[in-house]
């Protein structure tokens, strides 16, 4: 890109944080706690809590054409038509997703990047499911001799879990498993009667620990008190923005909190692009900004900088940040940079038709699912797996069906009528998610003959699944067939789509944490080895994927290491 005038803004701040997510969210609120003059900077527009959630409280028919998609919209947004069915498209949530038109990027091998460029970035619309990793995920690397050794093990975030799940509000329950640890958890969200039926059948009919129970959700429930929020409504609109706060948000929890404290400075429309780097301090001085509507370029200064711009967003930017030291992206001496992307796969599990229950239904639309967690590879012989390392865990639920049955019914008049005025039949359907190996050549890397409309290059993404994961996929849908089919129930189904990286919109890797600065680009406290005070905390400085959720790790990594941060601030006034 050709350098042009870049005005250079007098203020010097504390911190700045590159990106509005989950991650971005925690780093401003416990910098700005902790005292620090921060500005917090996003690419996309201003998402104010409430005011700027436009579908919250439409219904079906409030949307034209029954809120069928335009071919305009598909062309537009053609990666999010391709997941889902595009549901993700629709006129109720399809206002958080980029244009891909006008933001590309390049397959090199089939992939879907799904973004969200707006203040709160993807914790507006992301799916709240919020399990802590394991001590066996943190060690698994070591011993398996996948990927590098994490510099950190589970008692080094443990209370940083704490502190997460008691302000976001994680309703779940407590199971004393050593694959899945407790939480700090709210009233569990109820089961219904099928499920309740398949957690009884799965206990008695299989022996090797494995167990369903209520998803552990960030969605609020029981009797704590979260400033600005109330309780889960089951109103199940989660991805329009919720008014009632009923679900986590940097909109509705983070950024309020970091606003209260009069340290923050919010700047929307920001392309972060570069982090400079001062040759004599051997530190960062900087961020390096476009408008994102006047296209004009600043210069901000700091002490402190905390990358949180999604896990490509962040490294993209890392790439880009080049200079006589740093030739090949900041903090780039081993060579990492860019590479070991990681994705949960997923697409695969069984779904089965019930009988028996038909006097039964459930109450709401509940916003959260049942989960069996990982049962496979926990070290012992009954749970290991012969062909493939690390596990997985499903996320599934049971309903009843509705008046869309009569697509397939052969029938018509005031019989079909009547009997589609009762609920249909129950259904049950589970999807795993699996952990993927952190691969070298699942990579990212920056493609200066295709710039976007700012001048900066696009992404080359190549990334795949490969044996590990194929082979574990054949026993995700072996064993959710035959959880079904112990339980007695109908017409059961195995599921096998096709697994593409980024489809989970679980990506993870390209900077990672590790011990040695020669394969790692992060120590222990996630700051770049030769730039100790960059930080990066989203899902960049992720050395392996395990099979859960990966959001509320990011936060407890970004709570953990903003207080490192602002501890060694208060101590030297520099890192």
């Amino acid at each position: 890109m050709i350098e042009d005038k870049i005005t250079e803004y007098p203020t010097t701040y504390d911190a700045i944080v590159i990106g509005t997510g989950v991650s971005g969210g925690w780093a401003a609120k416990e910098l700005c706690e902790n005292g620090l003059k921060t500005l917090v900077l996003d690419r996309g527009r201003m998402v104010n809590h409430i005011e700027d959630y436009p579908t919250m409280h439409k219904d079906s028919w409030d949307f034209e054409h029954r809120g069928a998609q335009s071919k305009e919209t598909q062309k537009r947004q053609h990666t999010q038509s391709r997941l889902w069915g595009g549901t993700l498209t629709k006129p109720e949530s399809r206002h958080w997703f980029v244009d891909d038109l006008k933001h590309p990027y390049n397959e090199v091998k089939d992939y879907l990047w799904l973004r969200g460029y707006h203040v709160g970035g993807r914790s507006i619309m992301w799916g709240r499911q919020s399990y802590r990793w394991s001590e066996m995920d943190f060690e698994a690397n070591k011993l398996d001799g996948h990927g590098v050794d994490w510099p950190i093990r589970y008692n080094d975030i443990a209370p940083w879990y704490d502190k997460v799940e008691k302000f976001i509000g994680v309703s779940g329950k407590n199971l004393g498993l050593a694959q899945l640890p407790d939480g700090k958890l709210s009233a569990p969200m109820e089961l219904n009667c099928v499920e309740k039926d398949l957690q009884k059948n799965i206990e008695n009919e299989f022996d090797d620990g494995r167990l369903l129970t209520i998803g552990r959700v960030a969605n609020k429930t029981g009797d704590t008190a979260h400033e600005g929020r109330s309780n889960c409504q089951y109103r199940n609109r989660c991805i329009r923005g919720c008014p009632f706060g009923g679900y986590f948000s940097s909109n509705s929890s983070t950024l309020p909190a970091a606003e209260r404290t009069g340290n923050m400075h919010l700047r929307p429309n920001s392309i972060a692009y570069e982090i400079v780097y001062d040759a004599e301090t051997k530190l960062a001085s900087g961020v390096k900004v476009i408008d994102a509507e006047t296209k004009e370029k600043f210069f901000f200064k700091a002490s402190i900088i905390f990358g949180c711009a999604s896990t490509i967003g962040t490294t993209s930017i890392l790439l880009q940040s080049k200079s006589e030291r740093f030739p090949n992206g900041l903090g780039n001496d081993s060579g990492e940079l860019g590479h070991n992307l990681m994705d949960h796969h997923y697409a695969v599990g069984a779904r089965a038709e019930i009988e028996g229950f038909e006097d039964k239904y459930y109450k709401g639309r509940r916003p959260n699912g049942f989960y069996i967690p990982r049962f496979r590879n926990l070290g012992d012989n009954k749970t290991k797996a012969k062909n493939f390392v690390r596990g997985y865990g499903y996320q599934g639920a049971a309903s009843r069906t509705n008046w869309k049955r009569a697509v397939s019914e052969l029938s018509f008049g005031k019989a079909l009528k009547d009997e589609l005025l009762k609920p249909g039949h129950w259904v049950v359907g589970m999807t795993g998610f699996g952990e993927c190996l952190p691969y070298h050549d699942n990579k990212i890397s920056l493609n200066y003959n295709k710039l976007d409309e700012w001048g900066l290059p696009t992404l080359d993404i190549d990334a795949e699944f490969k044996d590990n994961e194929m082979k574990m996929r054949e026993d995700m849908m072996n064993q959710a067939v035959a959880m079904l089919k112990a339980a007695g129930y109908k017409n059961v189904k195995g599921i096998m789509g096709k697994a593409i990286q980024g489809a989970c919109i679980h990506e993870m890797g390209t900077a990672r944490m590790g011990r040695n600065p020669k394969t790692s680009v992060l120590n222990k406290h996630n700051q770049i080895h030769a730039v100790p005070n960059v930080y990066v905390t989203d899902g960049a400085c992720m050395a392996s994927s395990a099979c859960q959720n990966p959001s509320l790790t990011y936060m407890a990594l970004t709570a953990r290491a903003a207080n490192h941060a602002a501890s060694e601030f208060k101590k030297n006034k520099k890192v």
